[in-house]
């Protein structure tokens, strides 16, 4: 067809035939028109690629393994508090912020004592008055037993000079406690370290209004650590305190021992869970509120394919690995479950039998 004869087609059929064509291109490039050989899905051949002399190769083979399943928690610590002040003041000093490691006994916060105080001097002098009325009536009670023994005062005078006396005493003493009490009171203006630990959360600021109940901060003692998870109680029965439980902590990504530290008595009625508490070592990056999954074989042993993570090659987000069939290597897809230090199951893709390339033997 010449170019005359191409001009004379319709303008609209000129992109239909070119698309046409592209289409035909494909379909021969993929062997779908002009041959009746195709690769099967999942498998692809590298041309040209035999396998190399010094290889190393595994017969993979289905192995007895426990059907872990893994229940996510949350690290907290033993020791966790909130701690408020006692009574109603406002903060004046608050010295402490998130991170800080304190000393048991050390100072958290200081409130606004003044009025605290003025009670105390108040409680303390009417101590002091009373006391020296005390004093007074013991003199006098000295003198009343002296004169009455002489026979000097009558009855009537003597008994009333000694319960004046008993009297005074027991004011003294009540003002004695009032004034130990105010005290107290007045100590509980500022707030020290319960243990030793690290400051958590520090939820209130000077010049706000401290009040009972209200947490200044939170407090922790981070080096002793659990994990809190609840456990389907098919599952839990199995336990036992002190045994010893593998824990996944992905942020840190190491798997760690633990015991298991408490059992609750009780089951939730609606999850048919049991709550656990899992004592954990004293690890670098732990720290309170990561999660956490504890790994328990609940279930009967099960038949699984294990490779070297060494062994797979990665397409994008595509796994595969080279599949030896004779001295020829082929591409497999694979698809991979939960990782067991340097092996990862193999869910589909490999058979029992299978061998496979874990090794090319080559100098990098």
């Amino acid at each position: 067809m010449d170019n005359h004869s191409v001009s004379r087609l319709p303008k609209g059929l000129i992109p239909i035939a070119a698309i046409s064509v592209l289409v035909l291109v494909i379909l021969f490039a993929l062997g779908i028109l002009g041959g009746d050989k195709k690769t099967e899905a999942g498998t692809t051949e590298i041309k040209g690629l035999a396998l190399p002399n010094h290889a190393k190769t595994l017969k993979v083979s289905n192995q007895m393994e426990a059907n872990l399943l893994s229940w996510q928690g949350t690290v907290r610590s033993r020791l966790a508090v909130k701690i408020s002040p006692k009574l109603n003041a406002r903060i004046i000093e608050l010295p402490v912020h998130p991170g800080d490691r304190l000393k048991k006994g050390a100072v958290i916060a200081r409130l606004d004592d003044r009025e605290l105080a003025a009670a105390y001097n108040a409680a303390n002098a009417s101590y002091h008055a009373a006391q020296a009325q005390a004093t007074l009536a013991k003199t006098e009670e000295t003198r009343i037993i002296e004169l009455y023994n002489k026979q000097a005062v009558t009855k009537q005078n003597y008994d009333a000079v000694l319960a004046q006396a008993q009297s005074a005493q027991a004011l003294a003493n009540q003002a004695a406690d009032n004034a130990r009490q105010s005290k107290v009171l007045l100590g509980e203006n500022i707030l020290y370290a319960p243990f030793d630990g690290v400051v958590g959360e520090r939820l209130q600021e000077p010049g706000d209004m401290g009040l009972p109940n209200q947490p200044i901060i939170t407090f922790l003692n981070p080096d002793d650590l659990r994990l809190e998870v609840a456990v389907s109680d098919g599952c839990s029965a199995q336990l036992k305190l002190g045994m010893a439980v593998n824990v996944q902590l992905d942020v840190i990504g190491q798997l760690l021992t633990g015991s298991v530290d408490e059992i609750s008595p009780e089951i939730d009625a609606q999850t048919h869970s049991q709550q656990l508490k899992i004592r954990l070592p004293k690890v670098a990056g732990l720290q309170q509120g990561q999660f956490a999954n504890l790994q328990l074989a609940c279930q009967e042993l099960q038949q699984a394919l294990f490779i070297p993570k060494s062994s797979i090659v990665h397409y994008g987000q595509l796994q595969a690995v080279n599949i030896v069939d004779g001295q020829r290597l082929h591409v497999r897809h694979i698809r991979t479950g939960k990782e067991l230090g340097e092996l990862v199951q193999v869910l589909s893709g490999l058979h029992d039998g299978d061998t496979i390339m874990i090794e090319s033997g080559l100098n990098p």
